[in-house]
């Protein structure tokens, strides 16, 4: 749950409920990358099939212990694990988690050519079929699902897990303390717009601004080409899940996403939900799933514009009222809507109109 916290705030939400979870996990040792590398390399993919016949093997052996199920939620990524969920307890109780697209991942990773995307939408296509019940994260996402789909899927927002809720934060103080502290975390894809950030950076070289950036992934090399040499930015390649609430509640700002493609343009990232929850200010793209989530919690900028995201970052950085204010109501926004009891209340109403109950 570390690597996809998804998973988790889901789980906490149903325990918050009165739920009883039991968690069944067999790691098949691929990351998302790993498996769209597969698909540029197929000779990788019989490796995948002997991971995957193994940890088949292991949820099998722990799903059929104890009672049977009356719920099985079958975490994202798990475009395969559903078609043996189904097979174990019938498609009736099966809820597929379906926050990523396969053919959705491979475009954003740039595979895209040849028989690679139909692979990947037939690899979708046979996940929703095998689910009585599709989670997706923003209501742009549901309608992207095939029509015969869309009925049963429900939006659940993402939302952040318990650890990352700091607790009621002490009034700002009046003038600020040293630069504007600025923090972005991810895998550097093009949905996140790291490029852009790197941009921002560069443009606020004279500010008094610090950019803490995180991760690394396929466009980190262009965001610390686009920042040039700019000294207010120190590149972290990761941080452990167990210390990344608590470094991300350091900072006065926490940056969304800033990407331009369709998946860019129709997700709400965990990132917001979880900077929210740690009292940062939010700036983040200006797309219609974010405004929604979050309202006037936010700073939003257009996405790909790195100019307006240094200008909204310089405005914070001189406008100590203005970032108090942006804290608060993100802090807020995230105790109201965004706690694991909160977000899953659509999912609970779904189960309850299919007769399972509350």
């Amino acid at each position: 749950m570390a690597a996809h916290p998804r998973v988790g705030v889901v789980a906490e939400g149903l325990r918050g409920a009165g739920h009883e979870v039991r968690e069944c996990n067999a790691p098949l040792g691929f990351d998302t990358a790993a498996r769209v590398k597969m698909l540029a390399q197929p000779w990788r993919v019989p490796a995948l099939g002997v991971r995957l016949a193994r940890c088949w093997a292991r949820l099998a052996r722990q799903s059929l212990r104890g009672p049977r199920p009356d719920v099985v939620v079958v975490g994202y990524l798990g475009h395969f694990d559903v078609h043996l969920a189904r097979l174990l307890f019938g498609r009736r109780r099966v809820v597929l988690d379906h926050l990523i697209g396969a053919a959705d991942t491979g475009r954003d990773r740039q595979v895209s050519h040849g028989v690679r995307q139909p692979l990947l939408r037939a690899i979708d296509a046979a996940a929703l079929s095998s689910a009585r019940v599709v989670i997706v994260d923003t209501e742009e996402h549901r309608e992207t699902l095939p029509a015969k789909h869309q009925a049963h899927a429900v939006v659940v927002p993402v939302g952040a897990p318990d650890e990352w809720f700091v607790p009621e934060a002490a009034p700002e103080p009046a003038e600020p303390e040293g630069p504007l502290r600025v923090v972005f975390y991810g895998l550097f894809t093009p949905l996140q717009g790291a490029a852009t950030i790197g941009g921002a950076i560069a443009r606020l070289a004279d500010q008094p601004v610090a950019v803490t950036m995180i991760g690394g992934g396929q466009d980190k090399a262009e965001a610390v080409r686009n920042a040039g040499d700019a000294k207010n930015v120190t590149w972290l390649d990761w941080v452990p899940a167990a210390e990344l609430p608590r470094l991300v509640a350091e900072h006065d700002v926490c940056l969304g996403i800033f990407g331009t493609g369709p998946k860019a343009l129709r997700v709400v990232p965990n990132k917001v939900y979880q900077g929210a929850a740690a009292g940062c200010a939010i700036v983040t793209s200006d797309t219609p799933p974010q405004r929604r989530a979050l309202g006037p919690a936010a700073r939003y900028v257009a996405p790909g514009d790195a100019a307006a995201l240094a200008d909204a970052l310089a405005d914070l950085a001189a406008d100590p009222h203005q970032l108090a204010e942006l804290k608060q109501a993100s802090s807020t926004a995230a105790r109201d809507r965004f706690t694991p009891a909160r977000v899953v209340e659509p999912l609970l109403a779904k189960l309850a109109e299919l007769g399972f109950g509350t």
